[in-house]
């Protein structure tokens, strides 16, 4: 219980999305009153999704179709933490996308073109809709030199029918008939965790991150010195803990055991 005191007193909740608010389209239990929680409790609270394929706007619209009123400033997508990235290194580039609307449309309002000849990136996201040509077009325009960026390094999403093949899982084709290993800018890259920090104006120590996978947010929030709790609504199981050479600060079920302390 002390443990549990220990999170509720953290002003600043970082969560993550998928295994922690839900599995696809169906919201995990305590989830709703959760977010009440943060809410009458006047918490800050960003939700930071590895997701590439909605826009801020979009994720709000998804939880208010299952009941929960979340204003589109509390998301940050990996789609935006690459476009952002992008923007950096290359001011009004060009890319050849493979992926959803949320990051394409991430990606022009950072400036960039699309371009299917000779981008200067190729951008994969995780995306339901991929197919051979893409596959084969991708290849070769990084062999002719693009560079290939993914929104993240998630090998696997959970899901409402179970696991399902996640970015890095999907762009492996491309880095092995290349050779070149693609520069994932999600999370555990500090660039997200930073943003967050960032976005809720707030110091590490007063904040927490909540999320469902070791090699992803816990990971992140560790190199980032933020307390970390790990939740088993996701894809981690206690079995799964013995695999990783670190352990998050807190574990519980799920985000309902911060509510009921």
């Amino acid at each position: 219980m002390k443990n549990l005191e220990a999170i509720r007193n953290k002003d600043n909740f970082i969560c993550d999305m998928d295994g922690v608010i839900y599995h696809g389209n169906l919201l995990i239990p305590h989830v709703k009153e959760f977010i009440e929680w943060l809410n009458d409790n006047h918490k800050n609270y960003l939700f930071l999704t590895n997701g590439s394929g909605r826009s801020p706007k979009e994720l709000a619209q998804k939880l208010e179709r299952m009941g929960l009123t979340v204003g589109e400033e509390h998301f940050y997508t990996s789609a935006q933490a690459t476009a952002s990235f992008l923007k950096s290194q290359c001011p009004g580039g060009s890319a050849y996308v493979i992926g959803d609307a949320g990051l394409v449309c991430a990606l022009y309002e950072a400036g960039f073109s699309m371009n299917d000849v000779n981008p200067d990136y190729v951008v994969f996201g995780g995306t339901k809709f991929i197919n051979y040509e893409q596959i084969e077009k991708a290849s070769r325009l990084v062999m002719n030199g693009a560079k290939l960026i993914g929104t993240n390094s998630d090998l696997v999403d959970p899901s409402e029918n179970g696991i399902i093949p996640a970015c890095r899982a999907l762009i492996a084709p491309i880095e092995l008939t290349t050779g070149k290993k693609a520069y994932y800018v999600g999370k555990p890259n500090p660039l997200m965790m930073r943003h967050a920090l960032k976005e809720l104006n707030c110091h590490r120590a007063d904040a927490v991150l909540i999320g469902d996978r070791m090699d992803t947010d816990i990971i992140a929030g560790i190199e980032t010195e933020i307390d970390t709790v790990l939740v088993l609504s996701g894809v981690t199981t206690m079995e799964d803990l013995t695999k990783f050479a670190y352990r998050p600060k807190y574990i519980l079920n799920d985000v309902g055991d911060i509510v009921n302390a």
